[in-house]
C-alpha cells in the first residue's frame, strides 16, 4: 500500500503537467487598433483592455487578412486564406474542399468542450452551428462536463458599425464633445464625422466594461490561472474608410493575449511586452492547435506564433490582405504589409473606392462625406475616394504616414520597393492559387459539382495565364489595344474577361478608340457580355451599350451573381432610373432571388418613389 501511495505522489506532477489549458476568446466587432488607449489613442477610455495588455502582451502588428466579418471568420475557422478556399466574397455560401476542417473539430477530438456565444456566419456551405458543443447567445463554458477543458468564444457586438446608425442607436450627449475629437487627416472635417467619432469612443468604453465583466466572471469562478485569454476585433472600422478597406484603419486589429504563469512555457513573450511580430487571422487556428500540442495540419496556411509548435517568423515576412465583393459591390483588391510598408493593388481601378456597400449609408458620416463630394465642397484628397478611375497601385510608409494619405507610387526614391512588392504580390497570389482572378459570376458554370478552389488548382483553369492577364490588363499604364486583341477570342472565359476589362481601363484612361467586336457582345458568359456593353458606354456608344445592359436584365438564363454584377454596372453607369419596373417587381416577388440583387431592386424602388 505504501508503495502505491509513493507511486501516486510521484506521478501527481506529471499528471498535472498533462492537463490542457482552457482557452477564452473575447472578440469585438468593427474596431481598429487605433481606438484603444493601449494602442496610443489618448482620447480613448478603455481601462480594462489597457490593463489586460499589461497583464499579458500586445501585438503591435496584428491584421485581419480581410476587412469584413464573414470573410475573416472563414479564415480564422479553417486557418487558410479566403482566396484559396473561395470564401472571399461577403455572405456567400460557396462550397469548399472537404480537406478544410475547422479548428473546433481538432479541439473536440482532444476532449475540449467548445462553446460559441454566438456569431457564426462562416461564409461557406454547411451548418455553422453543428461544429460546436453549444452555439447560442446562452452558450457558456460553465456548462462543460466536470474535468473537461473548455474553449469558449464571447463575441460582443457593441462596437458594430450599426451602433452609429441613428435608427438603431440614437445620438445622445457623449463623453467627448464633437468639437474636441481628433479627426484623422483622411477624413473631411465635417460635423457628422466629428459626431460619429465621439459616439464611437463611447461604444468602445461600453465594450471595455463588458470585457471587464467577462474577465471578472472568469476570476470569480477560480479559472483565471488555468485559462489563456485572447482578445481581438474581427477587423477594423467602423467609421468611413475603415471597414471594407485595406488601409490599416480597416485591417489592423487590436490583439492581446494573457497567459497564466503555469502555462508561460507556451509563449516566448512576457507580461507587458509589445510584440513586433506580424500576425494575421490565418495564424489563429494553427496557434490554437499548437497551444494544445498539435502540429499545424497541412491544409492550414498560417503560422503558429505560440505553443509547443511555434514557428519563428521568416526574415521577409509580410501579411497578405484581400478584398473582393462586399455585400452588393464588386471590387477586387489585394495588399501586402510588413508593418512598415503597405502595398495595395486594385484589379478593378475603373470603379470608385466608395461605396463598397449600400449598408454603410445608414451612418451619418458616410452620408455627409458623399453629400460634400456631390456638392463640390471637398479638396482633391477627400474627393478622390468617390472618383474613377482609381490609382492601380498604392504604396505607403506607415511610419511616416500612419493614416495612409500620401501615395508614394510615383516617387522615384521608392521605385525599387514598389517593383519588389508588386512581384511579391503576384508570387503570393500564385502560391495561394488566388481564386479571385476567376470572377465570381463564372463560378457556378465552371465548377459543376466541385469547388472553385479545385478548379483553380486544375490544369483546365489556365490559372497562371489568367493571373498574368489580371496583372497586365487591370493596369491601363501597361495596356495596349494590340495586345488585348490577341486574346479577345480566347477559349478561357476568365481570360476573355480580363481582356475586356483591359479595354475598358484603356478607354477610361483616355483612349476612346477601342472597337468592340460582335463576338464580344455575344459572348457565352453574361459577365463578359455586360463588360463589353459597359465598354461601349465608356467609348461613347452610350445608347447601344445601355440597350444591351437593360436587355440583359430581362434574361432568365443568368445566375444570381451575374445579375448582381450587372446591377453594379447599372449603378456605376448611372442607369438606375432606366431599369424597367417589371424587372424590379419580378425580383421583389421572387423568393429565390439573390438577397443582394433584391437590395439593388429596393434602391431602384426608393429612387422611383422620389421621382
Amino acid at each position: 500500500m505504501r508503495a502505491v501511495l509513493i507511486l501516486l505522489v510521484t506521478l501527481l506532477p506529471a499528471l498535472s503537467e498533462q492537463k490542457l489549458p482552457n482557452v477564452l476568446w473575447i472578440t469585438s466587432e468593427d474596431n481598429a487598433a487605433h481606438w484603444l488607449g493601449c494602442y496610443g489613442n489618448e482620447q480613448a477610455k478603455t481601462p480594462r483592455l489597457d490593463a489586460l495588455a499589461t497583464e499579458g502582451f500586445r501585438f503591435e502588428h496584428a491584421y485581419s487578412n480581410a476587412p469584413v466579418c464573414a470573410v475573416a471568420r472563414s479564415m480564422i475557422l479553417n486557418g487558410a486564406h479566403a482566396v484559396t478556399m473561395g470564401t472571399q466574397n461577403m455572405r456567400s455560401r460557396h462550397p469548399i474542399p472537404e480537406r478544410y476542417r475547422p479548428y473546433v473539430s481538432y479541439l473536440r477530438e482532444k476532449g475540449y468542450y467548445c462553446t460559441n456565444n454566438s456569431k457564426t456566419d462562416y461564409n461557406f456551405e454547411g451548418n455553422d452551428r453543428s461544429i460546436w458543443n453549444e452555439c447560442s447567445n446562452k452558450a457558456h463554458y460553465r456548462k462543460r462536463p466536470e474535468g473537461a477543458p473548455f474553449f469558449a468564444i464571447f463575441n460582443l457586438t457593441t462596437t458594430h458599425e450599426s451602433q452609429l446608425f441613428p435608427d438603431k442607436n440614437p445620438a445622445g450627449p457623449g463623453r467627448l464633445k464633437a468639437k474636441d475629437v481628433i479627426v484623422p487627416p483622411y477624413f473631411p472635417d465635417l460635423p457628422e464625422v466629428r459626431s460619429d467619432i465621439s459616439r464611437y469612443h463611447d461604444r468602445m468604453t461600453v465594450l471595455d466594461t463588458q470585457i471587464g465583466k467577462i474577465l471578472d466572471e472568469l476570476e470569480k469562478a477560480g479559472l483565471a490561472d488555468d485559462t489563456i485569454v485572447f482578445y481581438y476585433s474581427d477587423h477594423g472600422g467602423p467609421t468611413p474608410r475603415g471597414k471594407r478597406y485595406l488601409k490599416d484603419t480597416g485591417v489592423q486589429v487590436p490583439m492581446i493575449v494573457r497567459i497564466p504563469d503555469k502555462w508561460k512555457e507556451l509563449s516566448p513573450f512576457k507580461a507587458g511586452e509589445t510584440v513586433e511580430e506580424l500576425v494575421g487571422f490565418v495564424d489563429l487556428a494553427p496557434t490554437l492547435l499548437s497551444i494544445i500540442g498539435l502540429e499545424t495540419p497541412k491544409q492550414m496556411q498560417g503560422r503558429a506564433f505560440l505553443g509547443e509548435h511555434r514557428k519563428e517568423p521568416v526574415e521577409d515576412a509580410m501579411v497578405f490582405l484581400q478584398a473582393d465583393r462586399f455585400d452588393e459591390i464588386y471590387g477586387m483588391r489585394r495588399g501586402l504589409t510588413d508593418g512598415r510598408w503597405k502595398y495595395i493593388r486594385r484589379f478593378t481601378p475603373h470603379r470608385p473606392a466608395a461605396p463598397y456597400s449600400f449598408y454603410q449609408f445608414s451612418m451619418p458620416s458616410w452620408v455627409a462625406w458623399q453629400n460634400a463630394w456631390q456638392e463640390g465642397k471637398l479638396d482633391e484628397r477627400h474627393a478622390r475616394i468617390w472618383e474613377a478611375p482609381q490609382a492601380v497601385e498604392e504604396l505607403f510608409d506607415l511610419e511616416a504616414d500612419p493614416w495612409e494619405v500620401e501615395n508614394l507610387v510615383d516617387d522615384p526614391a521608392h521605385s525599387a520597393r514598389l517593383e519588389a512588392m508588386r512581384a511579391r504580390l503576384q508570387q503570393e497570389m500564385l502560391e495561394k492559387r488566388d481564386t479571385g482572378v476567376i470572377p465570381e459570376p463564372m463560378w457556378e458554370d465552371l465548377i459543376g459539382e466541385g469547388t472553385i478552389a479545385e478548379h483553380a488548382a486544375s490544369t483546365e483553369s489556365g490559372f497562371e495565364e489568367v493571373l498574368r492577364a489580371a496583372f497586365q490588363f487591370s493596369d491601363f499604364r501597361e495596356t495596349t489595344g494590340g495586345a488585348l486583341r490577341i486574346h479577345s477570342a480566347h477559349e478561357n472565359p476568365a481570360l476573355r474577361y480580363w481582356v475586356l476589362l483591359g479595354n475598358l481601363n484603356l478607354v477610361e484612361s483616355g483612349d476612346g478608340g477601342i472597337e468592340v467586336k460582335a463576338r464580344e457582345l455575344d459572348d457565352k458568359v453574361s459577365l463578359n457580355r455586360v463588360t463589353a456593353a459597359e465598354l461601349l458606354i465608356a467609348a461613347g456608344r452610350v445608347e447601344e451599350g445601355k440597350k444591351i445592359l437593360l436587355s440583359e436584365l430581362m434574361r432568365s438564363d443568368i445566375g444570381g451573381y451575374s445579375m448582381l454584377y450587372l446591377g453594379n454596372v447599372i449603378f456605376n453607369r448611372g442607369l438606375i432610373d432606366e431599369v424597367p419596373s417589371e424587372w424590379v417587381e419580378g425580383v421583389m416577388a421572387d423568393k429565390q432571388a439573390n438577397d443582394y440583387v433584391k437590395r439593388f431592386a429596393r434602391q431602384i424602388l426608393d429612387r422611383q418613389g422620389e421621382r
